[in-house]
């Protein structure tokens, strides 16, 4: 399993023992992923994650760039329009660093807000 994917499965494994409910994952629209969209206390949840092998260049989050954003919320959006939802959405980021021992990870919610 490649670093990304295990990542991945590290957030998803982590929401999951918080008590998310994991509806999609790998979730596209035109140019745009979600890494995973979840649902928790009546809100939508799309959650990018950011894999490194070390914070070397910067931290995982730091990757998430307003390009990124856009096509992120871009994709949010159509997914609400698609499946009739009426829910408020949160962007969250999982900041996941490879380290000796394991990984380090990082639950930023409410990680960027959109206008």
């Amino acid at each position: 399993m490649n670093l990304v994917k295990k990542g991945e499965q590290l957030a998803v494994d982590y929401l999951l023992d918080k008590g998310y409910f994991i509806i999609e994952r790998n979730y596209r629209f035109q140019k745009a992923e979600v890494d995973i969209i979840a649902k928790k206390e009546g809100l939508l949840i799309a959650v990018e994650v950011k894999t490194r092998s070390s914070n070397e260049f910067g931290n995982p989050q730091d990757f998430v760039n307003p390009k990124k954003i856009k096509l992120l919320v871009l994709a949010i959006d159509n997914y609400v329009v698609e499946k009739k939802l009426d829910i408020d959405v949160r962007f969250d980021i999982i900041a996941i660093t490879k380290e000796k021992k394991g990984f380090n990870m990082n639950h930023i919610k409410d990680a960027f807000l959109f206008f």
